[in-house]
């Protein structure tokens, strides 16, 4: 840690890619600012009290990564720096409320009864506390009919392929048809799918927000449940896929590093594994329409992907793929980040909502399910009615019309 934190220069050039510096204006609410903040708190001049409420700011979005000329890994600085020994000086209610969330967003079912109880609570959501408003907002007014995914599709046509699917935990809760549409896509293009059935959360959200046991537990599990005679390990929400390419790198003292390490090197993204494959040409879509696609963090910044879900997305006839102002920016969803701190994440929402909009677009589409709900939220409080799907959710209407 010490040599990464010595390897930023203070140039600057992570600043207009930082989020939390463009809403807050404030040094040490940018990349640089928390760097010089964790080599205060490791040379013994800053306590970690004193530091961490900027440190827990960062939504860990890596677009500063992006732009670094230096090539300083962030990324590799804020985990550790939050799973330390020292991670524990946060007030005990924000730690309490941390565990309850990451046990029932790791968990469908939970997810399920906590939005039923979502629903009886925003009756009376002016008498709420402070602390529980911003988790009873974000939970929608109702959830689709729980979906089970089956455990094998088989190939349309002559097999290119076989890959087991991660098939995820809020997704699951809030829009299972992304996965369905995920089968029927990669079976249009003559891949076998297998969705483990004893498979757990990936661990995406502990890892990210710093509890590291716990996201080792859920990694080591995940990883025992994946078949070994598959081609590769899909998934199609990039928070997923970004943690679990990371298993071997943040794991790398562990027991089982060896075969996390092993597991990460299978992983790749639907629209990475399809790209390589080589897309089948969907039939046109009933109708013209423009779509604005959104970078979503853990897929551009992270795992480097930009150039495939665009040439999937550019090979439907009849969709016309637009940039979004800014795309690249993070619109303030990053796990559990809109719930700890729903300010900075509504200025973020609203703000990719005026960029999404200035398009003329007909239509948004993205990688990741965080994102795509925190952008339908911050268009409908804008005013602006406008479908945000999934990139496989887009190709499946192609390859499947109504």
């Amino acid at each position: 840690m010490a040599r990464a934190v010595e390897t930023c220069v203070h140039c600057g050039f992570c600043l207009p890619a930082c989020p939390t510096y463009q809403v807050l204006g404030e040094e040490m609410d940018s990349p640089r600012g928390r760097i010089v903040l964790m080599k205060q708190v490791l040379e013994g001049t800053l306590t970690l009290a004193d530091a961490q409420p900027h440190i827990d700011r960062c939504l860990g979005c890596l677009g500063c990564v992006t732009a670094c000329p230096s090539g300083v890994p962030y990324g590799d600085l804020i985990v550790p720096f939050r799973s330390g020994p020292e991670s524990g000086a946060q007030p005990l209610l924000d730690r309490l409320q941390r565990q309850v969330l990451l046990d029932t967003l790791e968990s469908p079912a939970l997810f399920r009864a906590a939005a039923r109880l979502g629903q009886v609570a925003k009756r009376v959501e002016r008498m709420l506390p402070a602390r529980v408003k911003p988790m009873v907002a974000l939970l929608p007014d109702q959830l689709p009919p729980p979906i089970t995914l089956p455990a094998l599709t088989p190939a349309r046509g002559p097999r290119r392929g076989r890959v087991a699917l991660l098939a995820g935990c809020v997704q699951q809760a809030l829009d299972p048809e992304i996965s369905l549409a995920t089968l029927r896509v990669l079976a249009a293009n003559g891949v076998e799918v297998v969705v483990p059935p004893d498979q757990g959360c990936c661990g995406a959200l502990a890892l990210h927000c710093g509890e590291a046991d716990r996201a080792y537990a859920r990694a080591t599990a995940l990883s025992r449940a994946f078949p070994a005679d598959v081609d590769a390990i899909v998934t199609n929400a990039a928070g997923c896929g970004s943690a679990m390419k990371e298993y071997g790198h943040a794991f790398e003292d562990r027991a089982q590093a060896s075969a996390l390490r092993a597991f990460s090197a299978r992983v790749q993204d639907v629209s990475e594994y399809l790209d390589a494959l080589g897309l089948i040409t969907p039939p046109p879509l009933p109708s013209p329409v423009i779509v604005a696609y959104h970078d979503a963090c853990h897929l551009a910044h992270a795992q480097g992907i930009r150039r495939a879900p665009r040439a999937l997305l550019g090979a439907i006839p009849n969709l016309t793929l637009v940039e979004i102002p800014g795309g690249d920016t993070c619109c303030g969803s990053a796990g559990l980040y809109n719930v700890e701190h729903p300010d900075i994440a509504a200025a973020l929402g609203a703000r990719k909502a005026e960029a999404i909009h200035a398009t003329g677009a007909q239509a948004v589409a993205a990688g990741n399910i965080g994102c795509l709900v925190q952008m339908a939220t911050g268009l409908a409080r804008a005013g602006v009615s406008m479908p945000v799907r999934h990139t496989m959710q887009l190709l499946d209407s192609a390859y499947s019309p109504p």
